[in-house]
């Protein structure tokens, strides 16, 4: 397993004001004034936790990881799917191979699509990939990862999971322009998904889907019983350095509209969890690399604006 990283407080129940968000939808808030206001709410959160004492912190933080044994897998997936899969908008803020995720930027100059094609590499180096592995796509997103698997080894069995119907036929279209036989796309929601006792996996990969988990050790479980012997589970998670916490109702706009039931894991959060699977090794990027990619995909929305505003209208109504 690999990851890219006695008191309890309610982390979660901070009410946000909602008069901006008409003004947010229509863009007549300038860019300037957003990021300083993004400024204040992270220094919020960040006063929210840490508690200003180590012991404090280590005991919420366990008391954290106990809340997360006695939940489900997931929460609100059917949320996380409107919030998340409207292909023809995503088309117009992401690079090349669709990668909804952190990208790499070794020199700092790197475009976008080339920062994508990065970091897929470095997973498969991190991951010891090799050619006629049969390999997991975990949470396969818009296909970045399958459809880069596909191309670089095309003897390899390729598998990918997503509880997205719509991310599912994008991938399917993709690999049929392409030409590519060896993969397979699943669409199911991995609360209740079982494969067969007969299919099992050298590689399992998941890149930021485990952000939208909570109970671990079930899943860990679950997963464990896919790989085969020798093989490897790969995991890009993004994370807090130390504190992890809930994205819940009520705790404004990101948990509102983008990431209902989500979580940001601490670095060291997923070694809590380390019954039926061990970590190997583990690396930490910088989340200058997150901060960049972020600042290439808004490049690209501004410069996209009025046809992604009209794709946004055909599925949410107008404006």
């Amino acid at each position: 397993m690999s990851t890219e990283s006695e008191t309890t407080e309610n982390l979660n129940q901070v009410d946000r004001p909602i008069w901006y968000e008409p003004l947010l939808d229509r863009g007549l808030i300038p860019d300037f004034i957003l990021r300083r206001a993004i400024k204040v709410l992270l220094k919020e959160r960040l006063s929210w936790i840490q508690l200003g004492d180590v012991a404090k912190n280590h005991q919420r933080k366990l008391a954290y990881v106990n809340s997360l044994k006695e939940r489900p897998i997931a929460e609100h997936t059917e949320q996380a799917n409107k919030q998340h899969y409207e292909a023809k908008f995503m088309k117009m803020c992401l690079g090349k191979r669709m990668k909804y995720s952190c990208c790499l930027f070794p020199n700092g100059n790197e475009s976008l699509d080339a920062a994508e094609e990065a970091m897929l590499e470095s997973y498969c180096i991190k991951a010891k990939v090799s050619e006629g592995m049969e390999i997991l796509d975990l949470g396969c997103g818009w296909g970045s990862l399958c459809l880069y698997l596909c191309e670089k080894y095309p003897n390899a069995k390729i598998t990918a999971l997503s509880n997205s119907n719509t991310q599912r036929q994008y991938i399917e279209s993709i690999a049929q322009q392409k030409g590519f036989k060896n993969l397979r796309v699943i669409t199911a929601d991995i609360k209740e998904f079982e494969f067969d006792s007969s299919t099992q996996f050298d590689r399992i990969m998941s890149i930021e889907m485990f952000e939208h988990m909570k109970n671990y050790e079930f899943l860990f479980t679950k997963i464990s019983k896919w790989i085969k012997p020798k093989g490897l589970l790969f995991i890009h998670i993004f994370c807090h350095t130390d504190q992890p916490y809930d994205f819940s109702v009520g705790d404004g706009w990101m948990s509102k509209y983008f990431f209902t039931g989500g979580t940001m894991p601490s670095a060291d959060l997923l070694l809590y969890f380390q019954r039926q699977l061990h970590l190997v090794d583990q690396w930490i990027i910088n989340g200058n690399h997150y901060g960049q990619t972020s600042e290439e995909w808004l490049k690209l929305i501004d410069k996209n604006k009025k046809v992604a505003l009209g794709y946004l209208a055909e599925t949410y109504g107008k404006f």
